[in-house]
């Protein structure tokens, strides 16, 4: 019989229907919690908060974990035991609010992920930089060497996925064990620490520091991407599992990065995303050299696999939009390994060009006043900020969801109840407010100082709304011109074939 994809008004989406049987159950706690921390903790944004906030940072952290990520998780917990379908926020905002809503959302969770590739690449430029000052200095070698982390991300997210998953979890433990070298690198330099002020006044927060508040939220965002591959989880107790001891590890990684480039580095230097290695070769004296090079080196590698976990795991939202005929189907299309190659194909593609259009053709072919370098820094900057803003809407959307989802689905939502009724409602209030606060802050004031403020207000914004109605359009250019009218049987034979 001929079925087409739901509105979602309590009615089972095709995705939810058939993705189990196309995608192989793999997934254990180990693999979601090494999957949560890939896609959640980058380490340098304890030395921006040490750096730029001082002992606050401290303050500003327990704030984002206690109005952030605990509500985030909680919610993320309810919604995915109640439909652990593909695709997460996908899924539970087409049950929330019905087809359009569902894919907007989906939008506006996938989009981010994909540019945020290319950030992962430039980190590991960063990171190879700080072996050597001299390797990379052009934008156009920037550029090629993001491209290449992007397309081994797609040889990596094309393979069976126990096989990539695999590698992944090794590089988290060794990253584990990079950043407890980091606070152990703090004790021993509390004997001669760095002066910093830990007078009361220093403690303080302010509106002269309240945007460090907008750095947290922003560094603890992605906790509900995991369960964009949600059908392919072993265990229903996965989901609970990694949500707790994921965030356990987020808490315990950002604290002790920050405790230990605040005791270890000089003062001048903390607000570097390099302070985290500098924090391991300072603190280790003569054995530091080699100890920060190696915290260096797992760190290149970090951020290698971790393009790979973004690619795989927001490939999954294209996937299910696939077979949901919101998107062509051939989003959905699976190799021999049971992986949806086309969707992490289409992304990489994506990334590589933004990579080119960033690194490559504007630094030389762009008249604007720029030296090259600063022209890469300027659309890189621009652009990470404008998907940030994005990814906070996709928050937004979740935190309602969670609401309107238990009085339709009331039953449902019991059944499966994780807390009392009122934890709900504080954690999408705590939850709204701190997603609103990590926009606001964003246009407060550039990035970088080579823009002013009303230039940086004006491309966020810009980039930021085009993105929004380009999300709309393609959920109304679907409806119109993709055929919706087949069996289950068709899609999946299409999409297996």
């Amino acid at each position: 019989m001929a079925t087409t994809a739901e509105s979602g008004s309590g009615e089972v989406l095709r995705s939810e229907r058939i993705a189990a049987g196309i995608l192989p159950k793999v997934l254990n706690t180990f693999d979601m919690v090494a999957i949560f921390v890939a896609i959640v903790l980058f380490i340098s944004n304890s030395a921006v908060m040490a750096g730029g906030a001082g002992p606050a940072a401290y303050i500003y952290w327990g704030l984002g974990f206690i109005t952030f990520l605990i509500p985030g998780a909680i919610v993320t917990g309810q919604l995915g035991l109640m439909f652990p379908g593909e695709g997460s926020i996908y899924v539970w905002t087409n049950k929330a609010f019905g087809a359009f809503l569902g894919f907007f959302a989906g939008f506006c969770a996938w989009w981010p992920g994909v540019l945020v590739m290319i950030a992962t690449g430039d980190a590991v430029v960063s990171l190879i930089q700080q072996l050597n000052s001299n390797f990379l200095t052009e934008p156009w070698q920037q550029g090629v060497v993001i491209i290449a982390v992007i397309a081994f991300s797609f040889v990596l997210s094309i393979l069976r996925f126990r096989v990539t998953q695999n590698f992944v979890n090794i590089v988290f433990v060794a990253y584990g064990g990079a950043i407890l070298l980091i606070g152990l690198a703090g004790l021993l330099s509390l004997g001669h620490p760095a002066p910093v002020d830990y007078s009361p006044h220093a403690w303080a927060l302010n509106w002269g520091n309240a945007t460090f508040y907008g750095t947290v939220i922003l560094a603890l965002l992605g906790i509900e991407v995991p369960l964009n591959m949600g059908v392919e989880i072993t265990h229903p107790r996965s989901i609970t599992r990694y949500l707790l001891w994921g965030s356990v590890v987020v808490i315990a990684a950002y604290l002790i990065g920050t405790f230990g480039v605040m005791v270890a580095v000089p003062l001048k230097d903390q607000g570097s995303p390099s302070a985290i290695a500098e924090a391991v070769t300072l603190g280790f004296g003569p054995a530091g050299t080699v100890l920060g090079w190696l915290v260096n080196v797992i760190f290149i590698g970090f951020f290698l696999f971790n393009t790979a976990v973004y690619n795989y795991s927001f490939g999954r939202l294209l996937f299910v939009s696939g077979l949901d005929r919101r998107m062509p189907a051939v989003m959905s299309k699976v190799n021999a390994n049971r992986v949806p190659w086309v969707a992490v194909l289409v992304q990489s593609i994506i990334s590589g060009v933004f990579t080119v259009l960033a690194f490559i053709i504007a630094p030389y072919s762009l008249s604007t006043g720029f030296k090259p370098a600063d022209l890469s820094t300027i659309v890189y900057v621009i652009l990470q900020a404008a998907v940030t803003v994005i990814w906070c809407v996709s928050m937004v959307i979740l935190f309602i969801d969670v609401i309107i989802i238990r009085y339709k689905f009331h039953e449902t939502f019991t059944r499966a109840r994780l807390a009392p009724d009122w934890v709900f409602y504080l954690c999408s209030l705590f939850g709204l407010v701190a997603s609103g606060v990590g926009v606001y802050v964003i246009f407060t004031g550039p990035w970088t100082p080579l823009l002013s403020k009303t230039v940086w207000i004006w491309w966020i914004g810009g980039i930021a709304v085009l993105s929004l109605l380009i999300g709309a359009s393609l959920f109304f250019i679907g409806q119109a011109t993709i055929k919706g009218d087949v069996s289950d049987e068709e899609v999946i034979n299409k999409v297996t074939s």
